[in-house]
């Protein structure tokens, strides 16, 4: 990944920064999406230079990286934000600086209540089905490991394009965003949020370059 261009997020009273990391990353998404690959992946990741800020945790930055500089200037950033051209400052596209060290952005599913209940129910019904329990017998043991549904990690909140164009239900949801530091740089895929994936042997995540 040798290029990369920087968006800050300029919040005001008015915008919170939580709620135009909404609006922003929804747009970039959506980018992502008209612009992926024949096989379903982005050709551009996302990297966040501030991530662990104190507050918003995402900080008011977002880079977007690619391998050229040509598959920057055919997404035309500018066009997709232009809406919120009062909110973003876009630079002009960079070269990655050498001295960079790569990690990579995943993104990290954390179950909400409902979702934690209805396993649990799942569960409870399978473990009393096959050892003969009381089902409230299944449920209090099971209560002991109950998952929790915090998480330190940033979201945002963002609808799938996937979801509406398969005329899915499309309600926003988090998208907890994980950052993880590793020795060298790994080639992979990712996905239409710009987040990392598995590389072809599953056994490590696409990296992008931090600076």
């Amino acid at each position: 990944m040798n290029y990369y261009q920087e968006v800050t997020l300029l919040p005001d009273p008015t915008v919170p920064l939580d709620f135009l990391w909404q609006k922003v990353y929804q747009q970039i998404h959506i980018a992502l999406v008209d612009n992926k690959t024949d096989q379903g992946n982005s050709a551009v990741a996302v990297a966040f230079p501030e991530y662990g800020s104190p507050g918003f945790r995402l900080g008011k930055k977002v880079r977007l990286i690619a391998v050229d500089s040509t598959t920057l200037e055919t997404l035309d950033l500018a066009k997709w934000l232009s809406r919120l051209s009062d909110y973003v400052h876009i630079k002009s596209i960079q070269t990655v600086p050498e001295n960079a060290r790569p990690v990579s952005y995943i993104r990290r599913q954390v179950k909400g209540t409902s979702r934690i209940e209805s396993d649990m129910q799942k569960k409870a019904m399978l473990w009393a089905k096959k050892s003969g329990q009381p089902l409230a017998q299944c449920l209090a043991d099971l209560e002991k490991s109950r998952p929790t549904k915090h998480s330190r990690l940033p979201f945002i909140w963002v609808e799938s394009q996937q979801s509406k164009s398969e005329q899915r239900g499309n309600r926003p949801f988090p998208l907890f965003i994980q950052c993880i530091e590793v020795d060298k740089a790994v080639e992979g895929t990712f996905n239409c949020y710009g987040l990392s994936q598995p590389n072809n042997d599953g056994q490590a995540f696409a990296t992008v370059p931090h600076f």
